[in-house]
């Protein structure tokens, strides 16, 4: 039987926490109908994941969200631009020098590559190559192009003030991260260590970043919230 008083007995609900599922609406709710889940819900006001399908919803009132405009509740994210196509196309577009997949994948935490193709077949997001790596651009033409002039001039200056890794070196590097791929490049660089296999922090973190390895921004989001 429908409750009486929905919004009430919405209240409850996410008081207790922070996202439902569609079933858990329809329990807490008393109906079966997804209409009257759906009037209800309209009334206060609710977001949808960007992830896991779109099948979790919060309140409007609930996400905290960041300069990014995502809010995530675990691995759960919710996205101020609604959908994750049109996240990944803000996020693109207002970036300094476009986002590889890799950088993506770490920001939004899912994997993209559909999503990507996609997009780039609809002309809502551009794709050049700099250094091997895809990069997805604005799809207009005059940020694309400073898009990747800044990102080839931060390859560059990488390339400069770190050595380049001994090429027997840089195949272990790329063994180790194969049979171990949530290493960041200070595990990888342990792990070789022990080994008897020494390479540089920072050309390792050369290395991940030139392959588009999403340790690297792991690595420094710690290394960020440590000094915090």
């Amino acid at each position: 039987m429908a409750r009486s008083n929905p919004l009430a007995t919405l209240d409850l609900l996410f008081a207790r926490k922070p996202l439902a599922t569609l079933d858990d609406l329809r329990a807490a709710l008393g109906t079966g109908s997804r209409t009257t889940v759906f009037r209800a819900v309209s009334r206060v006001g609710y977001r949808t994941s960007f992830s896991h399908a779109g099948r979790y919803y919060t309140l409007e009132r609930i996400p905290k969200f960041d300069a990014r405009g995502l809010w995530f509740h675990r691995d759960v994210g919710f996205s101020s631009h609604g959908t994750l196509r049109a996240t990944v196309v803000v996020l693109v577009e207002r970036s300094d020098a476009g986002y590889t997949h890799g950088e993506l994948q770490v920001e939004l935490k899912l994997r993209l590559h559909d999503t990507l193709r996609s997009l780039v077949e609809d002309e809502l997001i551009g794709r050049e190559r700099v250094e091997d790596v895809y990069l997805y651009v604005s799809a207009r033409s005059k940020v694309a192009r400073t898009q990747v002039a800044r990102r080839r001039q931060t390859v560059a200056k990488a390339r400069e003030a770190v050595p380049s890794l001994d090429p027997a070196r840089a195949i272990d590097v790329l063994v180790a991260v194969i049979h171990h791929p949530s290493d960041d490049p200070k595990a990888i660089v342990a792990r070789l260590a022990a080994k008897g296999r020494l390479v540089g922090l920072e050309q390792v973190e050369q290395l991940f970043g030139r392959y588009d390895l999403p340790g690297k921004k792991r690595a420094r989001s710690r290394s960020r919230r440590s000094r915090r």
